[in-house]
């Protein structure tokens, strides 16, 4: 409700929540659907859904104008529900749109001005016309999980949901998920998914799917065009590949990383090229790096063994090296270290990692390097103390990432505890996540 004065106003003039209206303050008109007051916000301010999807807030004033326009429901009165069964066209191809839940899969609950999980696989293909000129989709939701939820355990769900679908002769599968933790997924199915014969492409949206800024239509679209007309036979994120609605990119699931808390572009490949770039209008794929896994007539094979008992540590000024201590208590399997520059620690003073790495490495527990960098590679020979890092047992992970190295640990663990064999592996290319040679001009691409 808002305050007592605003609500006499509005109740003089009959207006209600989905009412479109004008307001006009200081000579200025601003014209939309009124929505409820979010929970938290100011009683005397109007809240106002603008045409270009945005809310504003505006605080009432005795002078100001208010005029009703007409009456305009919004969904926030209007449960969406599929409005007709799905038709099948036989002169397209069959793909697999796998939910999981997040944003693309969410509303805004107008309260409290926050977004929950709301909208089905189906209700995504019903909102998306393009969909149908692209593939016959079979739409199934395997789990409703905001992404900063998810947990290992769920990789082996969707993994499994996922080998079943393109074993049943799918084309390709597209996976609904929340961004925030996106590509850890796409690098855990990159291991998971062996033989893997179409491509699979997980999709998400930094905007929820009825905000009129939304980037669900765009993505979704993008990746069923990807999943259906590529050659590809990969994992990979498809998302915004600028702030505009011209393409996405497909970026391969072990080098792909979210990079800005908002955009619509926040996913960027890491040290190597998108593997293809997806016009949304007329539908065009461009492969802009040509070193990708082709389709094949293979059964895919999950290969779900993991030890989830691996920490991730980032290296800061002032770490406590006790911190190490407390997950060999917890019986801790692996650790990913986050070091600075080419792989740093600290290895001088009271606040010296050194001891604590030769304990774990003594304890015949592995410790793989990884840079906070982001960019670049670490490399053990640069600089003295890296050296005698590498000199202990510590394995030096070339250019991967930080979030793919961690989920990679806990793969190889699943298959090995002998650390020679975890090295071994841990230095193997599997699924794309080391690059021999880094291409040039890829930061920040």
């Amino acid at each position: 409700m808002y305050s007592k004065q605003v609500q006499k106003v509005l109740d003089k003039f009959k207006i209600e929540v989905g009412d479109r209206i004008q307001i006009i303050k200081d000579k200025t008109p601003f014209e939309g659907i009124m929505m409820p007051r979010i929970e938290m916000g100011d009683l005397d301010s109007i809240v106002l859904k603008l045409d270009n999807g945005y809310n504003i807030g505006i605080k009432f004033e005795k002078r100001m104008k208010i005029n009703k326009i007409k009456k305009e429901w919004l969904i926030i009165k209007k449960k969406i529900e599929p409005s007709k069964k799905l038709i099948f066209d036989k002169k397209l191809s069959t793909i697999s749109m796998v939910g999981t839940g997040g944003t693309i899969a969410s509303k805004i609950d107008y309260r409290t001005g926050g977004v929950y999980a709301s909208f089905s696989p189906d209700d995504i293909v019903i909102q998306i016309p393009e969909l149908k000129k692209i593939a016959n989709i079979k739409a199934s939701e395997i789990m409703k999980i905001n992404s900063e939820d998810m947990q290992p355990n769920n990789w082996l769900e969707i993994a499994n949901a996922t080998a079943k679908e393109i074993n049943s002769g799918v084309k390709g599968i597209v996976i609904t998920h929340g961004t925030d933790t996106l590509h850890y997924t796409s690098a855990a199915l990159s291991f998971m998914l062996k033989n893997l014969p179409v491509p699979v492409a997980l999709v998400g949206a930094q905007r929820s799917s009825d905000r009129g800024s939304s980037d669900t239509v765009m993505n979704v679209a993008c990746a069923a065009n990807f999943v259906v007309n590529s050659n590809v036979a990969e994992v990979c994120t498809v998302m915004h590949g600028t702030m505009g609605d011209d393409y996405c990119l497909a970026i391969r699931g072990t080098k792909s990383r979210k990079m800005h808390t908002s955009r619509r572009d926040a996913f960027r490949p890491i040290n190597e090229l998108p593997i293809a770039k997806i016009f949304w209008k007329d539908r065009h794929i461009e492969i802009t790096n040509d070193d990708y896994r082709r389709r094949n007539d293979k059964k895919v094979v999950v290969d779900d063994k993991i030890e989830t008992k691996v920490a991730l540590i980032k290296v800061y000024p002032g770490l406590d090296p006790e911190i190490f201590d407390y997950y060999l208590k917890k019986n801790y399997r692996g650790f990913v270290v986050e070091g600075t520059g080419l792989g740093h620690v600290n290895t001088f003073g009271e606040k010296s990692l050194l001891s604590s790495i030769e304990k774990i490495i003594e304890s015949e527990i592995s410790v793989v390097m990884t840079s906070q960098c982001i960019y670049g590679r670490v490399h053990p020979f640069v600089y003295h103390p890296l050296r005698v890092l590498s000199g202990k047992g510590v394995i030096y992970a070339g250019d991967m990432l930080p979030e793919t190295a961690y989920v990679k640990l806990m793969w190889v663990l699943g298959h090995t505890k002998n650390l020679d064999e975890i090295k071994e592996m841990m230095l193997t290319n599997y699924a794309g996540e080391i690059t021999n040679r880094i291409i040039p001009n890829t930061f920040l691409v």
